[in-house]
């Protein structure tokens, strides 16, 4: 590794998952000199690596429950790019809600069609009448609510740096199905064309 600044794009919010796993990179791989940036969806971040925009983009490509993670496998058809590392991390997904919120004023559930597929059948036991609302970040979800872009009876499911980023309260822990739900995250960077281009 050069002395630069290594420019990673996320393809989540801040307090995302995809954070999480930018920041177990960069630990395990000893990156220190590092900035990220919080690009939502897959699409943006390898738009930003073609842009040159960031130098590595990290992002997830499947489930061990959930399965694969269809928005990366769209934008990932649409890029020429090369993966430098493929890793797992731990997701544990938490119900995150305004304080205050009891358990009767929720009548929504938003959060990332992959977080709310980990979750699937503890929704289906816990909240059989509840509206489901496919979100495009997890982290994002619980901003949107802080902020009333989505009502105050919706509940997020996120990681717990999301709750506590946005000063929001944890209603339940650990709701995923499986107690051990890994995702698969790949770092990704520009293709270097070499002479048959």
């Amino acid at each position: 590794m050069t002395n630069q600044k290594t420019i990673i794009g996320v393809s989540g919010d801040k307090g995302s998952f995809s954070e999480e796993a930018a920041d177990y990179y960069c630990y395990k791989n000893d990156i220190k000199d590092f900035e990220l940036k919080y690009l939502v969806s897959v699409e943006k971040v390898l738009t930003a690596i073609d842009t040159k925009e960031i130098n590595l983009g990290i992002f997830p490509i499947e489930n061990s429950n959930g399965g694969i993670v269809i928005e990366a496998v769209h934008a990932m058809a649409k890029h020429t790019f090369s993966i430098f590392k493929m890793f797992e991390i731990d997701i544990k997904h938490n119900l995150i809600v305004k304080p205050g919120t009891k358990r009767e004023d929720i009548k929504k559930i938003a959060s990332h069609d992959q977080a709310l597929k980990q979750c699937k059948m503890y929704l289906k036991r816990i909240w059989p009448e509840i509206e489901i609302i496919a979100w495009e970040d997890t982290a994002k979800a619980v901003k949107d609510i802080k902020e009333g872009i989505l009502s105050s009876d919706t509940a997020a499911i996120a990681a717990k740096g999301a709750a506590k980023l946005y000063d929001m309260e944890i209603m339940e822990e650990g709701i995923q199905d499986l107690k051990f739900n890994f995702t698969t995250f790949l770092a990704v960077t520009r293709k270097v064309n070499n002479k048959h281009q």
